[in-house]
C-alpha cells in the first residue's frame, strides 16, 4: 500500500499541497479530481520525487520514499505516467517501450500482455513515437510503464486531448489491470465520467486540499460532480 501523509508543497511562497494524506490500497483504483489548478501534478510530481517533499512523509510497504530520488522510486515498483505522455519521439515504438525494462533484471523481455491491450503498438513497433498520433502515443506511455511491472501505476490526465474510442481502449486496459489485483492505481483525471466507471475510492482536490473523499461508487450520491464544476 502507498501511504501519504501530511504532505506538504511550496513554489515561493506559495502553499500548493496542504496537508495531503491519502491511502491507495493494493488492487484498486483510486481516481483523484479536482479543477485545474488545484495541485493534482505538482501531488503527483512530489510523489515520484520530480520535486522535494517541504514536509510530510510517503512510504510503499513501510519503506520510506519521502527523499527517495525518482529513479529510486521506479526500482520500488511506482510507474508514471505524465501529463504530456513525455514519449521519446525519435526513438521507435520499441525502443520507447524497452525503456520501460530499465528497473528489470538483464535480459528481462516486455510483458506481452502490454500488446494485448494496445495491439497498434505491435503493428508500429519500428515507426517512431513522434510520427505517432496524440492518442497512440498516450497508449504507448501507459505501455512503456507497465513494461516495468509496477506495484503502483500513476496516470496523470490519460484522456487530456484523446478521442473518444481511444479513451474507450485506455478504460478497457486499466479496468483490466485493476481485475489482476496486481497493482495499486492511481488515476488523476478532470473528466468525471471516465473516473467514476473505473474509481473503487475517489479523493476530490480543491486549493491543495483533499475536500472529499469516499468510495467510487458513491460518488454520484456524494454529488461529486458539483464539486468539479467551475
Amino acid at each position: 500500500m502507498l501511504t501519504v501523509t501530511n504532505l506538504n508543497q511550496y513554489y515561493g511562497g506559495s502553499h500548493i499541497l496542504r496537508d495531503v494524506s491519502f491511502e491507495l490500497p493494493h488492487g484498486k483504483v483510486t481516481a483523484l479530481l479536482g479543477r485545474n489548478g488545484v495541485g493534482k501534478t505538482t501531488l503527483l510530481r512530489t510523489l515520484m520525487g520530480l520535486v522535494p517533499a517541504r514536509s510530510g512523509k510517503v512510504a510503499y510497504d513501510d519503506q520510506d520514499l519521502t527523499h527517495a530520488r525518482p529513479y529510486e522510486r521506479a526500482r520500488a515498483g511506482i510507474g508514471y505516467v505524465p501529463q504530456g505522455r513525455e514519449i521519446f519521439p525519435r526513438l521507435s515504438v520499441e525502443e520507447n517501450l524497452e525503456m520501460g525494462l530499465a528497473t528489470r533484471p538483464n535480459g528481462a523481455k516486455l510483458p506481452e500482455r502490454i500488446f494485448g491491450m494496445f495491439p497498434v503498438l505491435k503493428q508500429m513497433l519500428h515507426r517512431r513515437g513522434g510520427d505517432l498520433s496524440g492518442g497512440q502515443q498516450q497508449q504507448l506511455a501507459i505501455a512503456r510503464a507497465l513494461a516495468m511491472q509496477p506495484k503502483v501505476l500513476v496516470l496523470d490526465e490519460p484522456t487530456e486531448g484523446i478521442q473518444p474510442s481511444i479513451i474507450k481502449d485506455i478504460e478497457r486496459a486499466i479496468r483490466s489491470l485493476a481485475a489482476t489485483g496486481e497493482m495499486s492505481i492511481l488515476v488523476v483525471e478532470q473528466y468525471y465520467d471516465f473516473a467514476r466507471s473505473l474509481a473503487d475510492q475517489y479523493l476530490v482536490m480543491e486549493r491543495g486540499e483533499i475536500i472529499a473523499r469516499g468510495r467510487g461508487a458513491d460518488m454520484e450520491t456524494d454529488g461529486v460532480k458539483g464539486l468539479l464544476a467551475v
